[in-house]
């Protein structure tokens, strides 16, 4: 029986990082946190999180000790890929505001916590993010993504060789998958399942003719091949940016987003390869906030479920005109909805009443404000007048240029 039953806070916070189970602990590697610099160039974060004390560590920075060492780290990214290789995680892809989307492979060592960045050969597939990566067999397979170069979505399968360090563009038969990113491709047996993602109607370019596909695609690493599949009944709504995961042979999805639906998920569902049918899973306690872009490992016969964003976009539009009255309340509800902390599973946001109320309120003051502001200078004016004309009746004098004549008496 599967039950959700752990919250946990204090974590760091993070969107679209690439994260990787080693025995009992979860490395995760960058991401995006609103409020953090990511125009600057710096080294890419790495926290670890021990699933037996349940606590966060932060490795210090590498000290690389010269700019040719300091190529062997990756620099802070987001969109990017982890994958496990015996005790070697490999980090590919993903992008930086300032140089934009990256194709070296980067390597770190769970034991020593070193980095360095393997020489390949071969045919290195273009920059992107968005993609997906999984292991079988000590090979890395690359699919779809956003490619920077080329602009525009792929659904090309490339493949690492982590022997011999080689690329290779896997010439595949069969229907491919369509043109996508933000989608999930995972290993069971030796076939990949891809489900979700984002692609355009008319082809691998961007149009803003969004679609997310709810249908399986299945690419068998033995013969290279795209395989045919039935048609399900039953089947989760097409998204993109959720989680993917195997158990005991078995496809689980988790969360995600659907833009043409303005609709964030936070449902389960479990795909039997065999039966080629879906089923949703209802397990007890109290389920996680709908989200995307989070993270999901399998540490034993736990999930591990972190990170992610929600965004709700009424309310985001009534931030953008209250930022200019209360900065304070948009900070809150920027830090709440913007990105979520790692390891809390529900997003704290301030009710849409309360909005409307503290703005109401704060406006019905500064009117109130304006008005006496407004009232008082026009008794003071009015006061320096009276006292000016009492004066110049007296004396016929002349005060701050103003003249007035005493009447002579009659």
């Amino acid at each position: 029986m599967l039950r959700w039953t752990v919250c946990l806070d204090g974590g760091p916070r993070r969107v679209n990082h690439a994260a990787v189970a080693v025995g009992h602990k979860v490395y995760s590697f960058g991401g995006y946190c609103s409020g953090e610099d990511y125009e600057t160039l710096r080294q890419i974060d790495v926290h670890i999180f021990n699933t037996v004390s349940l606590r966060w560590t932060k490795l210090p920075p590498v000290r690389t000790g010269g700019r040719e060492h300091a190529r062997e780290v990756p620099y802070m990214r987001y969109g990017h890929t982890a994958v496990l290789v015996e005790d070697t995680i490999y980090i590919w892809g993903g992008r930086n505001d300032t140089e934009g989307a990256c194709n070296v492979l980067y390597a770190f060592d769970v034991g020593s916590h070193r980095w360095w960045t393997p020489k390949v050969t071969g045919t290195v597939p273009g920059a992107r993010d968005g993609h997906s990566a999984c292991v079988l067999n000590k090979d890395m397979y690359i699919f779809g993504g956003y490619e920077q170069l080329a602009d525009c979505f792929s659904n090309d399968i490339h493949k690492l060789d982590s022997i011999i360090m080689c690329w290779s563009l896997i010439k595949a038969t069969g229907t491919p998958a369509r043109w996508r990113d933000f989608h999930s491709a995972t290993i069971i047996g030796s076939k990949m399942f891809v489900f979700g993602g984002r692609a355009d109607r008319f082809g691998p370019f961007h149009s803003n003719n969004e679609i997310y596909c709810n249908k399986i695609k299945v690419f068998d690493t033995e013969t290279n091949s795209w395989l045919n599949t039935p048609t399900n009944q039953l089947q989760p709504e097409g998204r993109r940016s959720h989680s993917a995961f195997a158990y005991n042979g078995e496809l689980y999805i988790f969360g995600g987003y659907n833009a043409r639906l303005d609709r964030h998920f936070n449902d389960l569902w479990k795909f039997n390869p065999e039966a080629f049918c879906w089923k949703k899973v209802e397990p007890k306690g109290k389920f996680p906030c709908p989200r995307r872009r989070q993270c999901c490992c399998i540490v034993g016969d736990r999930i591990i479920l972190f990170g992610g964003t929600r965004y709700t976009h009424f309310l985001l539009f009534t931030l953008s005109f209250i930022i200019f009255i209360t900065r304070f309340i948009t900070l809150i509800m920027f830090i709440t909805h913007h990105s979520s902390s790692h390891s809390s599973l529900f997003i704290i946001f301030i009710p849409l009443i309360t909005l409307f109320i503290i703005t109401l309120f704060t406006i019905t003051l500064t009117i109130i404000f304006i008005t006496l502001f407004i009232i008082t200078l026009f008794i003071i004016f009015l006061t320096l007048f009276i006292t000016l004309f009492k004066l110049e009746l007296q004396t016929g004098e002349s005060v701050d240029g103003l003249t007035f004549a005493a009447p002579s008496n009659l």
